[in-house]
């Protein structure tokens, strides 16, 4: 690893521990001169990127997160059936402007379909949802055109908002970027891999500029590293005041979201 790439994945760490975006420049500044003067190796200098972030991080701490805005959705006594298996019972959240929830539970507790109710995708038996303000939906798999490009499906949702061809494009091509693909060239989804797809959804669902997004598990096929760019993202989104709901069977992550709604509950007759 040389100079210009540990200072990369330095700030990089420093951004994933919420320093403050001018202590980490200046940080990464001061680190960039140092190791300039020094001319070895950055790892004998200053050590591996990620602890020398986690020093600076715990010296000066995170940056402060803003207090959570307005409700942008609650879900109130949701219950849902299909025959006579109730699939949800009673399930309620509300998310404001500037939180993630984790919508999590056993296989089949629901989880898929109570973001399908929010989305206003399937119908409930009882309760009531309420959105407020732009919506954005990633599903679990589905949700893009096998013969269309890239690129086309960017300039799908951008028309939907009024936006022209090109600026429609450069903004897909931007919000791939953050998850580490360059989503330009002439190849089909069809012969895209599966991960490659997702990230495609996933794009899809924050271009409309969503004030409430929806995420059915959209990490399938990701790797370790793009994984590990969907969650920087959430806290950029969820940073700039966006509500955000996220289906998810990975507890490893619930230390990065706000509110946690475990379904399982809501299967068995229980209050969720």
């Amino acid at each position: 690893m040389n100079a210009d790439e540990w200072l990369r994945t330095l700030a990089a760490e420093l951004h994933q521990r919420r320093v403050a975006a001018d202590a980490a420049r200046h940080v990464v500044v001061e680190a960039a001169t140092h190791l300039r003067e020094d001319g070895r190796d950055p790892w004998l200098v200053l050590g591996p990127p990620g602890e020398y972030a986690a020093a600076i991080s715990e010296s000066i701490g995170p940056a402060p997160r803003p207090r959570p805005g307005p409700v942008r959705l609650h879900a109130q006594g949701i219950t849902k059936r299909y025959g006579r298996h109730t699939v949800l019972r009673d399930a309620s959240l509300t998310v404001r402007a500037g939180q993630i929830a984790a919508v999590v539970g056993a296989n089949g507790c629901g989880k898929s379909t109570f973001l399908r109710i929010c989305a206003g995708l399937v119908s409930l038996d009882t309760g009531q949802v309420t959105v407020t303000g732009r919506l954005g939906y990633c599903p679990q798999q589905g949700g893009t055109a096998d013969f269309l490009l890239p690129d086309e499906h960017f300039v799908l949702v951008g028309a939907g908002r009024g936006v022209a061809r090109g600026p429609a494009r450069r903004a897909g091509r931007t919000a791939a970027r953050q998850l580490g693909w360059e989503a330009g060239g002439d190849v089909l989804t069809r012969h895209l891999s599966g991960g490659t797809r997702q990230k495609l959804n996933l794009t899809m669902s924050t271009l409309s500029e969503p004030d409430v997004l929806l995420l059915d598990e959209p990490y399938q096929g990701f790797d370790h590293g793009t994984y590990v760019n969907f969650w920087d993202q959430l806290a950029r989104l969820r940073d700039q005041g966006k509500a955000i709901v996220v289906v998810t069977h990975l507890l490893n992550q619930l230390d990065r979201v706000d509110l946690v709604l475990d379904l399982t509950a809501a299967t068995r007759g229980e209050r969720a």
